[in-house]
């Protein structure tokens, strides 16, 4: 059951919140949920939305499933014309669909490269700055970016990746300032976390990290991170960057 946060309160707050089916997007879609929001579930397969949407459901908020291929403006530019359509507003958007497939960079080919780029910049691009106008001609809201610390970081083997992200922090910056005051726009960037793409990873990356705190962060450990960004908590935040990352480089 969702219950009153004197700190994180997000009640009737509509959230959208790409990529939301799983890994952090999950853990940040069941986080606003139980403080109070209702929740528009995006991703590519529309049956684990549903999933996720009835989880949803059974804490007493609305949620919605949209299929979405966060890279297609054609895609993005429907799913905010259905939930203004049906809900009449977004407070709170997520934009953390993404990719980062390695590759050495000698061997990226322009179809791998036009993909990665195409998820993690332009198609955040279109839905934030799409978001943006209506929040800013309408009651305001909040905008945060999940990009990565490798958009902080030397990152061999995933530089399409990494500079996409990179180029999504600048992006934040910049719609921040272009849409404020009644739109606030941040960056949340992540380390290592243990969700389902770390099972592909050695088992000693599953256990150790370089960072300050030695170790993978827990899927939950992103929640505090985002609630603040999502909240009133954060109204004198924009602009920011806040790293979760154990404390990298």
């Amino acid at each position: 059951m969702t219950q009153p946060d004197p700190l994180f309160d997000l009640t009737d707050r509509i959230a959208v919140i790409t990529g939301g089916s799983r890994g952090l997007g999950y853990e940040m879609v069941k986080a606003f949920a139980q403080r109070g929001a209702d929740v528009v579930v995006a991703s590519r397969k529309l049956d684990a939305c549903e999933s996720v949407a009835d989880e949803i459901r059974a804490m007493g908020r609305r949620a919605m499933a949209v299929q979405l291929h966060a890279a297609r403006w054609d895609e993005i530019d429907a799913l905010i014309e259905k939930v203004y359509s049906e809900w009449g507003r977004i407070d709170i958007l997520v934009n953390n669909a993404g990719m980062g497939p390695a590759s050495p960079s000698h061997e990226v080919s322009e179809k791998l490269f036009d993909s990665v780029v195409s998820l993690n910049f332009k198609g955040p691009f279109r839905m934030a700055s799409q978001v943006a106008k209506r929040m800013s001609d309408g009651d305001g809201g909040v905008i945060i970016n999940v990009t990565s610390s490798a958009s902080l970081l030397p990152s061999p083997g995933i530089v399409p990746y990494a500079s996409a992200k990179a180029a999504l922090n600048e992006m934040s910056l910049s719609l921040a300032a272009e849409y404020g005051p009644n739109v606030r726009v941040n960056t949340l960037s992540p380390g290592p976390f243990l969700t389902d793409i770390s099972k592909a990873w050695p088992e000693q990356a599953r256990e150790t990290a370089n960072n300050a705190l030695g170790r993978p962060a827990r899927p939950d450990e992103i929640v505090t991170a985002a609630l603040f960004l999502a909240s009133p908590s954060s109204s004198f935040t924009t602009g920011a960057l806040v790293r979760v990352d154990g404390g990298m480089g």
